[in-house]
């Protein structure tokens, strides 16, 4: 059979029903973010109902920016589950990995937005679906095709996620796969700061590329001083077989490290609205890169290039409300960096 296609994205999403190089895993969740910054969620007077979730997002980052991402996941069989399937889809994203579960509730977040844009959490899952993911539900093909699995640590919080999420990591790594880990620290959805800290780094020597925020290295390493070099490396070295870490600074950009190189690369200056999935764009933004190009793993300029991209597609994420509709497109992406009004 032969199809002819009038829009090249329609050939990616039918591609993507059977290959994708990068696949993610963890949750989808609808995130509901104040139409008014700076005010608590009671005082809030209206909400913008918005897709989230760290791995989502990376994928349909990744999508957005023309290249092919799976998702793997479980929502509730209700109708936030399917309109979060049915973004993915249009997105172009591959969802053949997500499952629906007609007994428990698709997850729920509010977002309180501070006036810098920064923001704070309330979740609604006891249990919501994505917790209740088991390995049976896996679909292992997907896992075993992929050439960069990303994941992030919700899924390690409870059983039986966290047995499901340890099964299609140690797949993937069988398989093949770069391990891309970004900890995603969402505290009030652990049962104590010490359970969060044991969890998302009882995977960290898994993974060959982690990213974290500058806040995120300030927790991990109980109050260190996320500026210094030799915290950053006392984390790094716990990750023997680790390519790439990298820790974002916001407005400030990111630095990098590797076995061999490490430096700093600056972001772009944007009037920020709302942070959230900013981390993501600036993931997808490179993984996206690197599943193109895995010699930017050992090439400095290659990376720098790379990680100047990822940041333009983290900043102009801020630039909106909520994480999926703010994720940007190539020409945006590139309309920044070359210093032209997005």
């Amino acid at each position: 059979m032969v199809f002819f296609f009038k829009h090249e994205h329609l050939a990616l999403v039918l591609l993507s029903l059977q290959m994708a190089p990068i696949v993610t895993f963890g949750e989808l969740l609808v995130d509901f973010v104040p139409t008014v910054a700076g005010l608590s969620l009671s005082d809030a007077p209206a909400f913008k109902k918005a897709p989230g979730g760290a791995p989502a997002n990376v994928a349909v980052g990744v999508c957005r920016l023309g290249g092919i991402a799976a998702f793997i996941g479980k929502v509730g069989k209700d109708e936030f589950g399917q309109m979060l399937v049915d973004v993915l889809k249009e997105e172009g994203v591959n969802v053949r990995g997500v499952r629906f579960d007609p007994n428990a509730r698709t997850a729920l977040a509010f977002v309180t937005l501070r006036t810098d844009g920064e923001r704070e959490f309330m979740f609604y899952r006891n249990p919501s679906a994505d917790m209740l993911m088991v390995q049976a539900e896996l679909d292992m093909d997907l896992i075993r095709g992929a050439r960069i699995f990303h994941f992030g640590s919700i899924s390690l919080i409870s059983e039986p996620s966290r047995s499901t999420h340890l099964a299609a990591l140690k797949l993937a790594k069988e398989s093949g796969a770069l391990l891309s880990y970004d900890p995603n620290l969402r505290l009030p959805l652990w049962p104590s700061p010490e359970a969060a800290r044991d969890r998302i780094m009882s995977i960290w020597r898994e993974a060959d590329i982690i990213k974290v925020s500058d806040e995120e290295v300030k927790f991990l390493t109980n109050g260190g001083d996320e500026k210094l070099d030799e915290v950053i490396m006392s984390l790094y070295h716990q990750a023997p077989n680790l390519k790439l870490f990298l820790v974002t600074d916001g407005p400030d950009g990111c630095r990098y490290y590797t076995p061999d190189f490490k430096g700093q690369v600056e972001s772009y200056p944007v009037e920020t609205v709302d942070t959230t999935g900013a981390g993501d764009a600036f993931v997808a933004g490179l993984l996206n890169k690197l599943v193109q190009d895995k010699s930017l793993l050992t090439d400095e300029a290659a990376l720098r290039s790379a990680l100047q991209f990822a940041c333009a597609c983290g900043a102009i994420t801020t630039t909106g409300r909520g994480a999926i509709p703010s994720l940007p497109v190539v020409d945006d992406v590139l309309k920044l960096i070359n210093n032209v009004a997005v």
